[in-house]
């Protein structure tokens, strides 16, 4: 059964967790015209979550978007999460928190936030899916969905225990899409068996897949079709059931690739797949670190290490072996946060990873690598 409540003219979203940013503030001027040129061009989707930016990603939207836009002009889904809560009593207040922060009455789709086996226990015990569905009777949101990061078995579990979930939000790009971690496909394929329709988001793994190492730039560079990060997205949107495929776009550079990709859209012809495969193989070959930088460790971190920007230090020696990740590493990232060799190995970081990385092994291998002279 394929969706009937979401039929988008284009199916680009505004993933709104990395937007532009003046130091540690949202630039909102800049999200204004990012805003602007986005409507401008016939798309209207955008998420958020309350965890997003420290807040900041909803009063930015109620800024830039819902008090300058028609209510009926756009999208907007938001997520419950599970550090925003500590027992069934708080979702409600929560979620009319969250209504505020982005100025709107209601949510067009409403998700619970980042499902895996461990947070699904927290949601089950405070009944927060069954809390969820009694708001949206009350009228708080309309439609009613997951993202989710796990195993295949888990989503299996989980559909079949919530039969009323009507969609899911899923990690969908082509290197994550055999990853024996991820199980990208393994996922789309649970939820096409349920028939659930599919929002994406990380297609472009966290900016990973729009700046590859040079011989897989090249690959894609010969077909002359694009830049990278649009075969990204063009493999994520080209599967049957997917009905939104998230960018975070935090400029306009970015924005402005992802539209002219997304407007007129194309699925992958079977040379575009071929090097995809090609892409691929020397990404891995690469061993890089798959962290989407999406920062949720860093909050929780007891030495303050800001975990996602050493492990782009350690990427980015590995891809292209120059000098500026040691600067980064050295006169960046650690002057005031604390260095890889600072973990003391509590695991806060492994129990929240949407990646399910081995953080604390990790920072050991970029303590070796950046620190051991």
């Amino acid at each position: 059964m394929e969706h009937t409540f979401l039929s988008p003219t284009h199916r680009l979203g505004f993933g709104c967790m990395r937007l532009p940013m003046n130091g540690e503030a949202v630039n909102l001027e800049e999200f204004t015209k990012m805003v602007d040129a986005y409507m401008a061009r016939g798309f209207n989707y955008f998420d958020t979550a309350h965890v997003y930016l420290a807040g900041q990603s909803e009063t930015a939207l109620r800024e830039c978007l819902t008090s300058r836009y028609p209510r009926d002009s756009y999208i907007l889904t938001d997520k419950l999460s599970g550090s925003c809560f500590q027992c069934q009593a708080d979702i409600a207040p929560l979620l009319d928190k969250q209504l505020a922060a982005c100025g709107v009455d209601f949510f067009d789709i409403y998700l619970m936030h980042s499902q895996s086996a461990e947070s699904y226990r927290k949601f089950q015990q405070n009944n927060a899916y069954e809390t969820a569905l009694k708001l949206k009777k009350a009228g708080k949101f309309r439609h009613f969905g997951i993202s989710f990061h796990d195993t295949a078995d888990v989503l299996e579990q989980i559909l079949t225990d919530h039969p009323e979930i009507e969609l899911v939000q899923l990690q969908l790009n082509y290197i994550d899409w055999e990853d024996p971690a991820v199980q990208s496909r393994r996922c789309y394929e649970v939820c096409r068996k349920h028939g659930k329709p599919i929002l994406v988001m990380e297609p472009v793994k966290g900016g990973h897949l729009a700046t590859l190492p040079p011989a897989a730039e090249k690959v894609l560079s010969d077909l002359q079709g694009g830049s990278p990060a649009s075969y990204a997205l063009r493999f994520a949107a080209g599967h049957p059931g997917i009905v939104m495929v998230l960018s975070g776009m935090s400029t306009i550079g970015q924005m402005a690739d992802n539209l002219n990709c997304m407007e007129n859209f194309q699925p992958l012809t079977d040379e575009e797949v071929n090097a995809i495969a090609q892409v691929s193989g020397i990404i891995r070959s690469q061993k890089l670190i798959p962290c989407t930088a999406c920062r949720y460790c860093v909050a929780g971190c007891p030495k303050s290490i800001s975990i996602p920007d050493l492990f782009a230090c350690m990427n980015a020696k590995k891809a292209y072996q120059d000098w500026s990740s040691e600067y980064y590493y050295h006169h960046a990232h650690t002057v005031h946060n604390g260095k890889a060799s600072d973990c003391i190995g509590c695991g806060k970081c492994e129990r929240i990873c949407p990646q399910h990385l081995k953080i604390r092994q990790l920072l050991k291998d970029v303590a070796e690598t950046f620190e051991g002279n």
